[in-house]
């Protein structure tokens, strides 16, 4: 699999709706970060559904490299160390 585009070196900060489905962009390439737009088309990516258990602000990761997809997990901190 390819690896995704970094998108932001921090957390996206979203208030989202207890309920309402969100898809998170996992190649990095949306324009509506950090939010899927379809722009994985033709890649190995694929957007992932996140479903708000609470309104609320949430954190979702905008380095693309968390381990716990779609929320951001500090793995944007490792992007600075060698």
């Amino acid at each position: 699999m390819s690896k995704a585009e970094i998108a932001a070196e921090r957390p996206f900060i979203v208030t989202v709706e207890e309920g309402k489905n969100y898809f998170w962009c996992a190649c990095g390439k949306s324009a509506k970060q950090p939010f899927c737009d379809g722009s994985h088309k033709g890649t190995d990516f694929t957007p992932v559904r996140y479903t708000a258990e609470k309104s609320g602000e949430v954190y979702f990761c905008g380095c693309k490299q968390t381990a716990s997809a779609p929320l951001c997990d500090g793995s944007h901190k490792k992007l600075w160390t060698v």
